[in-house]
């Protein structure tokens, strides 16, 4: 839309991990927020944050330009909770739907690290990750899964600064003793899809309602 004074809406779902959450995004920037920890919630709660989050702005879905999933790597269930409400609101008013990688949201929670590599990580089972390696903001690796041991990512710690962030970080603080190891323990969050999901927006790189499906990277 380009009329004047017009501010671009885009609903912001993140469920998968152990966290559910979902942001308000207007103008580029987020104007409402909810989040919550309470275990096995997403699916009574995901939709219940759009709805508070839209009200809270005096909006309806329809004034949204767009609908922001995260797409995976993640939690099996909470992935499929949050893709299937973020389907349901886009065809129940039109809408298109954007999907941002996980651990592109957790990189974008790093935006104020000045470590030179960003690595990204979703736990997974035991010592194993879902990770990938970003440097100065570019991703160099694939993702993929990583069982953590003393060697893990050896070649960035010894070139630079490593920040490690995700929920699965937190494995890596005993074993990976390096002195360029930095370790943020958290789960990707709503507001931080903002970036991304603008981006994509802005390149129109729509997913097909019908038929998107999240990136599980292991089948379930």
């Amino acid at each position: 839309r380009t009329e004047i004074g017009y501010m671009e809406k885009i609903l912001l779902i993140e469920t998968s991990t152990a966290l559910c959450s979902v942001a308000l995004a207007e103008d580029g920037l987020v104007t409402a927020y909810r989040e919550s920890s309470a275990p096995k919630a997403h699916a009574s709660l995901t939709a219940v944050f759009v709805q508070e989050v839209l009200e809270e702005r005096g909006l309806k879905l329809a004034d949204c330009d767009a609908v922001c999933v995260s797409k995976g790597p993640g939690s099996y269930t909470g992935l499929r909770v949050g893709v299937s409400t973020a389907k349901g609101l886009c065809f129940g008013a039109g809408l298109p739907l954007l999907a941002v990688g996980t651990l592109d949201t957790l990189v974008a929670q790093a935006a104020e690290s000045d470590c030179r590599f960003i690595i990204p990580m979703i736990d997974a089972r035991r010592m194993e990750v879902y990770a990938c390696v970003f440097e100065n903001g570019v991703q160099i690796t694939e993702t993929a899964p990583v069982i953590v041991d003393e060697n893990s990512f050896a070649e960035y710690l010894e070139q630079g600064p490593c920040l490690f962030i995700g929920d699965g970080a937190g494995k890596c603080t005993d074993v990976l003793r390096h002195s360029n190891a930095r370790f943020c323990q958290c789960h990707p969050k709503a507001s931080a899809m903002l970036s991304p999901a603008m981006k994509a927006y802005n390149e129109k790189r729509f997913e097909d309602v019908a038929y998107f499906e999240p990136f599980y990277l292991k089948e379930f």
